[in-house]
């Protein structure tokens, strides 16, 4: 049974032709949307060859890209807190040990009900009133990292309860420590279930980024609103910023498929290996 059907019914005739209905009438209204759009933006002349010039000038091209660079680099420091951090608030919010499970899902609870934007403006104006006052790259990073973090949590936790108890059990049962069934047995398996929500996650880190304009990080948004302030250019400087959004999130979307399909190769040779081993009287090699 595929994952798809284990979580929802699938639907009979009469509901997919309404499923094809709904589809086709929410794209015509899209194209009809950005069709009026379009033609608004060509009688006001904001579509105008003239008007990107400016874009293609090499310094605001090479400004750009650097602004596209310090985004990654925010996206890529956020992402190397929260992945480590999440999974560890989510082993303790499945601990048995209430000294750990409570804090852990204390500091669950708070990062995921306060806002990013709130954070960001905690570490830049109440912190440094009791003297801890970090760079600007980290006052946008660590508020992303720590509200993400307690997502990641939640995920982890999810895909750790979604997999069949039977499966620590077997590990338990044959002798592995329950920190060895955790990390060779359960996580492995769960990891895999939560992918698409990982991806969905490193495309919000990557859009939180913009709040680099509260500190004055040097970011996407940030920088385009600068450009914007010195050519006049706003629609084309929004579009070309829009594009590359769209862009980087296609991009983490393709990673991610190729992981998944790279993990479910390499689980389904395991399981052959095992399957042969198994008929042969021998123990795979690690």
């Amino acid at each position: 049974m595929s994952a798809t059907h284990s979580m929802f019914d699938t639907v009979g005739p009469r509901a997919q032709r309404w499923v094809r209905i709904v589809t086709a009438a929410s794209v015509l209204f899209l194209l009809g949307l950005f069709a009026v759009a379009y033609w608004r933006f060509y009688e006001s002349g904001a579509l105008a060859p003239s008007r990107w010039y400016d874009l293609y000038q090499p310094h605001n091209v090479r400004y750009l890209g650097n602004a596209l660079v310090n985004t990654a680099k925010a996206a890529a420091g956020a992402a190397a807190i929260a992945l480590p951090l999440g999974l560890v608030l989510a082993v303790g919010r499945l601990s048995t040990r209430w000294w750990w499970r409570w804090p852990c899902a204390a500091v669950v609870e708070l990062f995921r009900a306060v806002p990013v934007l709130l954070v960001i403006y905690i570490f830049m104006f109440a912190l440094p009133a009791y003297g801890f006052d970090p760079d600007v790259y980290w006052k946008l990073v660590l508020p992303i990292a720590l509200c993400a973090s307690a997502i990641l949590a939640e995920v982890f936790r999810a895909g750790v309860l979604a997999l069949p108890k039977g499966q620590n059990e077997a590990a338990l049962a044959v002798g592995m420590t329950k920190g060895q069934a955790f990390r060779q047995v359960v996580f492995p398996q769960a990891l895999r279930l939560v992918v698409p929500a990982l991806v969905a996650q490193a495309v919000i880190v990557v859009k939180d980024t913009a709040f680099g304009y509260v500190v004055s990080y040097a970011e996407l948004m940030h920088s385009g609103r600068v450009l914007v302030s010195n050519t006049g250019n706003l629609v084309q400087t929004y579009l070309v910023i829009t594009v590359v959004y769209i862009l980087v999130n296609v991009i983490i979307s393709q990673v991610a498929q190729r992981l998944d399909v790279a993990l479910a190769r390499r689980r389904s040779g395991r399981s052959q290996l095992s399957l042969l081993a198994g008929r042969f009287g021998r123990r795979p090699a690690p």
